[in-house]
């Protein structure tokens, strides 16, 4: 989670929500990486999962990633979700909680869909508080700065 939030706070130079995503093999080594670049790049799908699964893919010419974990700094939301299952990744840990939009748990199970042909173990929580930290910190700093 450490190299996860290491990214999420890459993004403190484009104003993007401070999100950061990895995805490391069975051994433990990082495979890809990615963060929040919606702001960077005027892209709305460009959510640190996204990212991190289109590094992985395209580093391993294979769309299927069915060997690595997904380890996020926020739980992912619903188009992040129907990406993991669509590249078959069967484990997701999440640091931060998403009450609103969340579908690892929170608002909504897509992850752990039973009619879904895929679906994930999930397991959230995970430096909850530091990761729940970046958020706070970006929306107080962001707020103050619009007042």
């Amino acid at each position: 989670m450490a190299l996860a939030i290491e990214q999420a706070r890459l993004t403190q130079s484009t104003a993007d929500v401070p999100v950061g995503a990895i995805l490391v093999d069975p051994a433990g080594n990082v495979v890809a990486v990615g963060r929040n670049e919606r702001e960077a790049r005027h892209d709305p799908s460009a959510h640190a999962e996204i990212e991190a699964i289109r590094a992985a893919a395209a580093a391993r010419r294979d769309w299927q990633l069915a060997d690595l974990t997904l380890i996020v700094t926020l739980e992912p939301c619903v188009m992040c979700a129907g990406a993991i299952v669509a590249a078959r990744i069967p484990r997701v840990i999440f640091g931060a909680w998403e009450e609103k939009a969340g579908a690892g748990g929170s608002a909504f199970d897509l992850l752990r869909e039973r009619r879904l042909p895929h679906r994930a173990e999930v397991i959230g929580g995970v430096e909850e508080e530091a990761c729940a930290a970046l958020l706070v910190d970006f929306f107080r700093e962001t707020r103050a700065a619009t007042s």
